[in-house]
């Protein structure tokens, strides 16, 4: 369990313009992007509290899917912190917030000790990168553990 801080002005627009980007999505809008993303959310809940954080709660399906829920909504602008009151599974996650310049070879090498590990870093973070060149600055990645 923990709080993860976002990039509140980065991240996937859900409403189109930059003046609605700055609120916190409602949370049938947070709901729907992580269900048009395919993601299992048995068990979950995602609540936005009257203080904008939004809150997954429940019991995961895995450590994989809660981590890839907490991603799926703190990637969304307007988001700026994530708490995780899901009870602990396994390991604390490993995140990255992509800055300027990087690339997930980069990151890699950063966080894995090998660049040609990028498609690991790559997979992890699927349905929400299509492609391993699309990341963007204050993009939280999630970083696999062994």
């Amino acid at each position: 369990m923990g709080v993860w801080s976002f990039v509140k002005d980065a991240g996937k627009s859900l409403f189109g313009g930059k003046a609605e980007a700055a609120e916190t999505p409602k949370e049938d809008v947070l709901k729907q992007e992580v269900k048009d993303l395919g993601l299992d959310t048995t068990g979950l809940d995602i609540k936005v509290g009257a203080d904008g954080k939004v809150v997954v709660s429940g019991n995961a399906v895995s450590q994989e899917v809660k981590e890839k829920v907490i991603l799926a909504v703190g990637n969304v602008a307007g988001v700026g912190e994530v708490q995780d009151d899901v009870p602990d599974a396994g390991a604390a996650p490993v995140f990255h917030e992509v800055k300027k310049g990087d690339t997930l070879s980069a990151v890699a090498k950063k966080t894995l000790g090998n660049a040609n590990r990028y498609n690991e870093i790559f997979e992890a973070n699927r349905p929400m990168l299509s492609h391993p060149d699309k990341i963007y600055p204050g993009q939280m990645l999630r970083i696999p553990q062994k």
